[in-house]
């Protein structure tokens, strides 16, 4: 097995004491919170607002939280190389209430993953491959990664990276 590599993330988490427009601070998380002693269902994916992301990846473990649940996962971690701003954003507009929309803004995870990939051919710069994994208190337990890895890959598969193909690993 693999462990998860060892990186802090920023995050925006909302401070209901703070006053004005922007009752937000920023929050560092690392990996050991995210995963030590939990059993967590994560998937990346290329970028927020784009329309497989929006229209299928995302509400798909959305629609599903309760099934993962109910098999054991304590937490369902959407990564994308997006900063927090935009995470939020994405998260309000897909009215996520239980995947966790996790930035990884610097592509830093993505990359100790072995993951990241240069999308410039589409304007994208540097992204997230799409994958799905399952982590049991920080080891790589399962990984699904879509085919055809490589920057600068054209088309965006979705094949394996699914909620329902994660369902049905963890349903054994």
């Amino acid at each position: 097995m693999t462990r998860v590599p060892d990186v802090t993330f920023m995050t925006r988490v909302r401070n209901d004491a703070l006053e004005g427009p922007n009752p937000f601070e920023w929050k560092q998380l690392t990996t050991d919170e995210i995963f030590k002693g939990k059993k967590v269902v994560l998937f990346a994916l290329p970028g927020a607002f784009t329309p497989t992301c929006s229209t299928t990846h995302l509400p798909g473990y959305e629609k599903h939280f309760e099934e993962f649940q109910a098999l054991g996962v304590d937490s369902v971690v959407c990564l994308s190389v997006n900063d927090a701003f935009v995470m939020y954003s994405w998260g309000q507009a897909q009215k996520a209430e239980n995947v966790f929309l996790l930035p990884d803004g610097s592509g830093e995870f993505s990359r100790k993953m072995g993951m990241l990939v240069n999308k410039d051919n589409v304007g994208f710069g540097f992204r997230s491959w799409r994958y799905s994994m399952v982590v049991e208190d920080g080891e790589i337990t399962k990984m699904f990664v879509e085919e055809g890895f490589s920057d600068n890959f054209g088309a965006d598969p979705f094949e394996v990276s699914d909620a329902d193909t994660m369902l049905a690993h963890l349903k054994g």
